[in-house]
């Protein structure tokens, strides 16, 4: 049986530096496609779908979150980690006050986790570039949301302690049994 393992949080808070460790380290890592999702609608003539058409962008980013899960289900791997998981998708959209249609609740419930791991905020390494235009305080907001969605969800979360990447990578590892 595979363990699907979600690292998540608000922007800026090391998800990606630590997939990339886990995958340094050779596990299966599945990473962050929202980045992907915005560069190619810049390429299309939008320069911020998440802010000018959320709802499009949601939809994209969830139908892409459903595949990396199936896809994950395909590979010979008993551990997978997971840049973001489905319900960040409804938390974000919570978080900016848009309506959306109950099939998110559904597909969070349907494609379960094992384990959340909760990033949290740390204003020493937060920076903001082209994909991420949130500020510091944005952030803390959104990683309140994100808490609030998977707690609905009943998932136990995980907060993973400020540190460097090792310790912070051993502590995640660590803590799956």
């Amino acid at each position: 049986m595979q363990t699907k393992i979600v690292i998540t949080g608000g922007p800026g808070t090391g998800k990606s530096t630590i997939i990339k460790e886990l995958a340094k380290r050779n596990f299966m890592c599945m990473p962050e496609i929202s980045r992907e999702i915005t560069l190619n609608a810049r390429q299309n003539g939008t320069e911020q779908l998440f802010l000018t058409k959320p709802l499009l962008f949601s939809e994209l980013l969830l139908e892409g979150r459903v595949n990396q899960y199936l896809e994950a289900e395909t590979k010979n791997s008993s551990l997978v980690f997971f840049d973001r998981g489905i319900p960040d998708v409804h938390a974000y959209m919570n978080y900016i006050c848009i309506d959306y249609p109950k099939t998110y609740l559904n597909t969070s419930n349907f494609y379960r986790y094992n384990y959340i791991f909760l990033m949290a905020p740390w204003e020493e390494i937060y920076i903001t570039d082209n994909e991420r235009y949130e500020n510091f305080e944005q952030a803390l907001a959104i990683h309140n949301h994100l808490e609030k969605t998977y707690t609905a969800l009943n998932y136990v979360i995980v907060e993973v302690p400020t540190g460097t990447v090792k310790e912070r990578t051993d502590f995640i590892l660590a803590s799956i049994k």
